[in-house]
C-alpha cells in the first residue's frame, strides 16, 4: 500500500485528470501561451535550485561526482537513443526527444527514494544532491543535438514535418552545436544555475516564494496541459504501446546498473549514496525535459515521451525499481 501511496502525488494526478479531461472530450482547455510561460519558469525554478546547491558545495570534493554527473547526462540519451531505433517503432525526431527524457533525472523518483533509504534506516553521501542539479543540461543538450542531426535525415523521407524547422538553416557540426547551445532551453537552465550560484544567498532568499512556494503548483498546472496534449495524440502512442512500454522498463534498469557500478565503483559511495547514484542513472525527467522537448522539438509526439516517462517509468521505480537498486548497491558493498 505504502508503494501505491506514492503514485498519490498531486503532479501525478493533475497529468492523469488532464489525460482524462480529453478523453471524455471535456471543453477545457489552455490559453495559447500558458503553456510556454509555465514552461520557461519551471526552467527558471530548477535552475536557480541548481545553482544554489552548487553553491553550498565545496566544488573540489564534489569535482568527481559533477564530472560523472555530465556523463551520465551524455551517455544515457545516446544508449537510449540506439534502442529506440532498432525499435524501428519511432522515427528519429521521437527517439531523440525520448532519449533525453532518460539522460535526465525525476526529483520525485530521487526523493521517493530518500524516503526509502529513511525508512531502511540507511544514511547517504550528499553528493548525489549536486548531482540531481547538474544532470538535466547534459541531456537536453544531447537530445537537442540528437533531434537537429534527426532532421536531417527525415527531411529528404518527410520534408513537411521538418520543413518549419530546417528554414533555420542544416549546416555541418557547428551549426548543430550553435543551435544545442544557443537552443532558449539550454539558455534559461545553464543561466539560471549560474545566477543561482554567484547570486548573494540572502538576496536569494527574497526569491523562496517564487522558486519554492509556488512550483508545486505550477508544475500540476504544467502536467495538467501535458496530460491534455498527451491524450490528444495517445493513439499514436498505442501504436507502438507494447514496444515503447518494454524500453520504459528496460532503459531504467540498464541506467540503474549503470549507476550503481559509478556510484560504488567509482566515486566510492556507500550502500546509501550508491542507490541514489543508480535511481539518477534510473529516473526519466517529468518536470525539466518535458517543457524543453515542447519547446525545442516540436515534431517530437508528447504522448510518447510523457506517457514513458510518467505513466511508465515513474511507477515502475516507486514501486519496483528503488528496491531493487538497492539491494543492488547492497550486493556490490558485500551486504545481505
Amino acid at each position: 500500500m505504502s508503494a501505491f501511496s506514492n503514485l498519490l502525488i498531486p503532479a501525478v494526478l493533475f497529468f492523469a485528470l488532464g489525460f482524462i479531461a480529453r478523453l471524455i472530450k471535456s471543453d477545457l482547455r489552455f490559453p495559447p501561451d500558458l503553456a510556454k510561460i509555465l514552461s520557461i519558469y519551471l526552467l527558471v525554478s530548477i535552475g536557480l535550485h541548481g545553482g544554489v546547491e552548487l553553491a553550498r558545495a565545496d566544488l573540489g570534493e564534489a569535482l568527481a561526482a559533477v564530472f560523472w554527473a555530465f556523463a551520465l547526462g551524455l551517455l544515457l540519451p545516446v544508449i537510449g537513443y540506439g534502442l529506440l531505433l532498432a525499435t524501428r517503432r519511432v522515427d528519429s525526431l521521437d527517439a531523440a526527444a525520448i532519449a533525453a527524457h532518460y539522460g535526465s533525472v525525476s526529483a520525485g523518483t530521487f526523493l521517493t527514494a530518500i524516503a526509502f533509504l529513511g525508512s531502511q534506516g540507511v544514511d547517504y553521501e550528499r553528493y548525489p544532491l549536486i548531482m540531481l542539479a547538474v544532470m538535466e543540461s547534459p541531456a537536453i543538450v544531447v537530445g537537442l543535438l540528437l533531434a537537429t542531426w534527426s532532421r536531417g535525415r527525415l527531411a529528404a523521407a518527410d520534408p513537411e514535418r521538418v520543413a518549419a524547422r530546417t528554414e533555420r538553416g542544416n549546416g555541418g557540426m557547428a551549426e548543430i552545436l550553435r543551435e544545442a547551445f544557443t537552443n532558449g532551453s539550454v539558455v534559461l537552465l545553464v543561466g539560471s544555475m549560474l545566477i543561482g550560484a554567484i547570486a548573494n544567498p540572502k538576496a536569494m532568499e527574497s526569491l523562496h516564494p517564487f522558486t519554492t512556494d509556488i512550483f508545486m503548483g505550477m508544475l500540476c498546472l504544467f502536467l495538467l496541459e501535458m496530460g491534455m496534449e498527451a491524450a490528444r495524440r495517445f493513439g499514436d502512442f498505442r501504436r507502438v504501446g507494447l514496444v515503447l512500454g518494454g524500453f520504459g522498463v528496460v532503459m531504467p534498469l540498464l541506467g540503474g546498473l549503470i549507476g550503481v557500478m559509478i556510484g560504488h565503483s567509482i566515486l566510492g559511495f556507500g550502500v546509501g549514496g550508491t542507490t541514489l547514484v543508480a535511481v539518477l542513472g534510473a529516473s526519466a525527467s517529468y518536470i525539466a525535459v518535458p517543457p524543453a522537448m515542447r519547446l525545442a522539438v516540436p515534431e517530437a509526439n508528447p504522448s510518447f515521451y510523457l506517457t514513458l516517462s510518467l505513466g511508465v517509468t515513474f511507477p515502475f521505480n516507486v514501486v519496483v525499481g528503488i528496491p531493487v537498486y538497492y539491494h543492488l548497491a547492497l550486493l556490490m558493498a558485500g551486504g545481505t
